[in-house]
């Protein structure tokens, strides 16, 4: 199994990640992924503990950037009541998107964590950039027909590990 496809974090969800820790360690980017990531699939908006998660992160200092492969009009209507820049149909796990992504945030791949559902998308591309990867287990809710199966070879790649469950950083 190739370690591309293994992140460096694994979480039951983003308010499982150690934003503190992260900060110290010299990260100052948080590029993430929309949907299953930080909300189940097509929903609209974002409830008030993600937008108090992302207050938090921008008190810490992060730049935030979400980075989806879903359309213009889905990431830029979650994003701009976030005040956060967004891209959209970003095809991960190619780096131009990537590299986009940093652009927007000022930073570079030693101090930017990549955040999402995916190993063959978000962790695939954030390892293949050089980033910090962490992946979140999907919020649970609707998926697109073809993440289904995707989830199935993701379950054999992950076989025996176990996302970190406790939620001492971000209570609710």
């Amino acid at each position: 199994m190739s370690s591309l496809l293994l992140p460096n974090e694994y979480v039951t969800s983003i308010y499982h990640i150690d934003l503190q820790r992260l900060w110290d360690d010299g990260m100052r980017a948080l590029v993430t992924d929309l949907d299953n990531t930080l909300v189940a699939w097509g929903v609209p908006d974002a409830p008030k503990r993600l937008v108090s998660w992302l207050r938090h992160a921008k008190s810490l200092g992060f730049a935030v950037c979400l980075l989806s492969n879903n359309h213009e009009l889905r990431v830029a209507t979650f994003a701009r009541p976030l005040g956060i820049p967004a891209i959209a149909n970003a095809r991960k796990p190619r780096h131009s998107a990537y590299d986009k992504a940093l652009a927007m945030v000022g930073s570079d791949v030693h101090s930017t964590v990549m955040i999402g559902d995916q190993l063959f998308t978000d962790i695939l591309g954030g390892n293949r950039m050089g980033m910090y990867t962490v992946l979140v287990v999907p919020v649970p809710g609707r998926e697109h027909g073809g993440t289904r199966l995707i989830r199935f070879v993701e379950r054999r790649v992950l076989k025996g590990r176990q996302p970190l469950t406790q939620d001492p950083y971000f209570p609710e």
